[in-house]
């Protein structure tokens, strides 16, 4: 029992929280709504003393000192609430003894009343206050029971045509008096928990506004840091493509500039080449950084697409113009490359390319096989649908050439794009000892198509054979 009324007062997820303490201007209030309470109890002290008199055996001041004493500890009722309700408590019991006149008067019930309610809802110990309201109802009980003792001591009798009902008066006004008081000190602790309860509510909303307000803003430092990844990428990718041709073509110039001038002009038109297109593809991307701190130029200015795995037989050529054998292999056992979403297209695009440039710039191969295929995975469970993948795969036979080394930032973005796209990868020297090997696979949409292995019934037709297509220099 003890335990639910605790629950019920209190709250069981939040048994820790404590309400903060008024302002200065709430502080400010409560002096000031005392000292309008107190002014209101004389003037109706005054007023009840005009119509029915003061009791003999009452001082003439009494009543009115008993009425401001007992005000008075509302001044302090949010900022020492335990201590106002103690306070009041003893003052109640005293002063209904000592001017009774002043107990019986509406605004004197209201400043306990107060005074209770201030204490449920701003109590910030919680434990104590239960032990405060407990001497309090311990007080009142006791009170209660000493005035009716007092009254049946002195002998109550009922008067002669008093009506007969079905309960003797002294019971009536004993049950009377006690659910009176049970709804006035059982009001006062309601309104009080349902202020301090809407108090805990205020802060749970303010302190989910501020998670709100965090987590929003850390999702917007990540969606900024992840398009400045995705464009560090995009730059290291381009720039070092174009440089690595432009740098196969300036060697090749400078080696046949006095033997072979037609030659050495095809490598410097090669390199101008490169050059304009490394230029065109930077400004295609820093377009969208300008687009979005300045979307009112109107300059017309457009962004370039993204490259795909369409682009792949462009992107042999342009290495086999610069001196690199490249060999494209496209295997679509599980569909054609078209139906490969872009970003996983540009992905697999993307490594290739890095791919090519770590073999032009860092390695003595003369020849690079590149195989882009599709493919299935089949399920562990036979009623599963099958998963596809498409697969990229370089490879040289070369040794790594002195004083090349990179830094680092190539494999580490064909890492970050496997990562981002929950893919697998494997970068590393050939098991043969010569060369290298890389070798990227992104998982793609989930199908079940009539090829599907696994998929189809006895009743489908044959998967047909997957295309096949080799592209050499």
């Amino acid at each position: 029992m003890p335990e639910r009324l605790n629950a019920w007062l209190n709250d069981p997820d939040e048994p820790l929280w404590e309400r903060p303490p008024p302002t200065a201007r709430q502080m400010r209030r409560d002096v000031y709504g005392a000292l309008a309470l107190m002014a209101l109890g004389l003037v109706v002290l005054v007023m009840s003393r005009s119509v029915q008199g003061a009791p003999e055996d009452e001082g003439t001041w009494d009543a009115y000192g008993a009425m401001c004493l007992m005000i008075a500890p509302l001044a302090v009722r949010r900022r020492f609430p335990l201590t106002a309700l103690t306070l009041s408590s003893g003052l109640f019991l005293v002063l209904s003894y000592a001017a009774p006149s002043a107990a019986y008067e509406l605004t004197f019930q209201v400043a306990y009343f107060a005074a209770l309610y201030a204490a449920v809802a701003w109590a910030r110990d919680r434990r104590a206050l239960w032990i405060a309201m407990g001497l309090v109802l311990l007080t009142m009980t006791l009170w209660l029971v000493i005035a009716f003792t007092m009254v049946s001591g002195l002998g109550m009798k009922a008067p002669e045509e008093a009506p007969d009902g079905p309960v003797p008066p002294f019971v009536a006004a004993v049950i009377y008096t006690a659910f009176l008081n049970l709804a006035y000190f059982g009001g006062a602790i309601a309104a009080g928990r349902a202020s301090w309860r809407s108090a805990l509510q205020r802060t749970r909303l303010t302190q989910q506004a501020e998670r709100i307000r965090a987590q929003g803003e850390e999702l917007a430092r990540r969606a900024v840091v992840d398009e400045r990844l995705r464009i560090a990428r995009e730059l290291h990718d381009v720039v070092a493509h174009h440089v690595s041709v432009i740098g196969v073509q300036a060697g090749a110039a400078r080696t046949v500039l006095t033997r072979d001038p037609e030659a050495a002009s095809q490598a410097l038109r090669s390199i101008e080449g490169s050059s304009r297109q490394a230029v065109g593809d930077m400004r295609s991307l820093l377009g969208v950084l300008r687009t979005e701190t300045d979307t009112d130029r109107g300059s017309g200015e457009h962004r370039a697409p993204e490259p795909g795995l369409g682009d792949l037989t462009d992107l042999a050529q342009v290495y086999r113009e610069s001196g690199l054998a490249v060999d494209l292999t496209v295997i679509e056992e599980a569909g054609p490359l078209d139906e490969v979403p872009g970003p996983v297209a540009l992905s697999v695009f993307r490594t290739v390319q890095e791919s090519l440039a770590n073999v032009a710039r860092h390695s003595t191969a003369s020849r690079a096989r590149v195989a882009v295929r599709t493919g299935w995975t089949l399920a562990e469970t036979g009623d599963a649908p099958a998963s596809r993948w498409v697969e990229a795969e370089v490879v040289d036979d070369g040794h790594p050439r002195t004083g090349s080394a990179g830094s680092g930032y190539g494999l580490r973005g064909i890492h970050e794009r496997v990562l981002l796209h929950r893919g697998e990868s494997e970068v590393g020297p050939r098991r043969t000892g010569d060369g290298w090997r890389v070798r990227v696979r992104f998982p793609l949409a989930p199908t079940e198509p009539a090829h599907a292995p696994g998929s189809a019934s006895t009743t489908s037709p044959p998967s047909p054979e997957p295309s096949h297509r080799r592209l050499t220099s």
